[in-house]
């Protein structure tokens, strides 16, 4: 089993940056994927960012140039940088991790962009 757990999130200006860490712990495999999805409420879930073990990256269209996606393979852990954040990136942020066809997901962080 493997648990994932997001910190970072919080009220922020637009313009402004934040930055969202996601620590895994269990049973993980060397061979996964790690990434960030964001969910508003009565919405799907959307792919954010996501980098493989080997740093290859995938950005949403809508974050490109603006949001970074880094992880540290030795620490389990995964991060975010938000920068020229907009109000339309207003959203519980979850982090998620893919290994061998299991999903797994974290608790989600909230992210609020307003003035």
């Amino acid at each position: 089993q493997v648990q994932l757990v997001e910190s970072g999130g919080g009220l922020v200006q637009p313009g402004g940056s934040l930055r969202l860490s996601c620590a895994a712990s269990g049973s993980i495999s060397r061979i996964n994927v790690m990434g960030w999805y964001r969910q508003a409420p009565g919405k799907q879930r959307e792919l954010v960012a996501s980098i493989t073990g080997y740093g290859s990256t995938t950005y949403a269209e809508s974050v490109k140039g603006r949001f970074t996606v880094s992880r540290d393979n030795a620490q389990n852990m995964v991060y975010l940088q938000m920068n020229s954040l907009k109000p339309e990136d207003t959203d519980l942020y979850y982090c998620n991790l893919v290994s061998y066809g299991s999903n797994y997901w974290g608790q989600g962080t909230q992210v609020t962009v307003s003035s």
